[in-house]
């Protein structure tokens, strides 16, 4: 079995403090679901590995950013040099609903070569009782910002692999057409393959430290 990939993306997760953007990504790339997080301070980095066609491997960076107004300038020098993100937002609190614009805008002047690429996100759909935010509301701000829209819980695990799979094959997607174009000095989009033949159970061990290692910025 070897570790191999075509393409590394990085990708950020943005929102608020508290829309569970920690809780989505821990369940994502480790299969587990938390009650109490820690709130994150700066940014965390988790790594996951996907296949988005037969024999076509990515390589998927994320950066989980804090959504406290204190450690946006430190949040902010991650997220210029992505390809895209999750903007998230959670369905039992409108106003974070609300400072998605806020977050799609100062994202999105700040990206540069290329306009990154983003999924709105309202999470926490097991929270049926206490829903602030309803699907037509979330579906028409995501459509006046040009962006697909999914509801997941990571409860429940529901459409958490499917987020994350419809950004990965939007990214791709940009970068068969030519949307996006790797560059030296970017770090939105890597191309590269890089083989190392190990044995199954060195590769899965790798691969599980590799998803926990963590940046934390003060």
């Amino acid at each position: 079995m070897d570790s191999l990939w075509h393409y590394q993306f990085r990708i950020v997760l943005l929102g608020d403090s508290t829309v569970g953007k920690s809780s989505l990504l821990k369940r994502y790339t480790e299969g587990v679901f938390l009650d109490i997080i820690n709130q994150t301070v700066g940014v965390d980095f988790y790594v996951q590995f996907v296949e988005v066609e037969p024999g076509r491997r990515v390589k998927l960076q994320f950066w989980d950013t804090a959504g406290q107004e204190r450690f946006r300038s430190v949040t902010r020098s991650y997220y210029r040099n992505s390809a895209g993100g999750l903007l998230m937002f959670d369905l039992t609190n409108r106003k974070s609903l609300e400072s998605t614009r806020e977050w799609h805008r100062e994202v999105s002047e700040r990206v540069q070569p290329f306009s990154p690429i983003f999924i709105l996100v309202g999470h926490k759909s097991d929270l049926v009782a206490e829903r602030q935010v309803q699907r037509e509301e979330a579906e028409k701000m995501a459509s006046s910002l040009g962006l697909k829209y999914l509801e997941t819980s990571a409860k429940t695990n529901s459409n958490v692999e499917a987020a994350f799979e419809l950004l990965t094959r939007e990214i791709y997607q940009a970068v068969q057409n030519g949307q996006m174009v790797p560059q030296e000095d970017w770090d939105g989009v890597k191309s590269r393959v890089a083989i190392a033949t190990v044995a199954p159970n060195s590769l899965s061990l790798a691969k599980e430290e590799e998803k926990k290692r963590k940046c934390q910025c003060w």
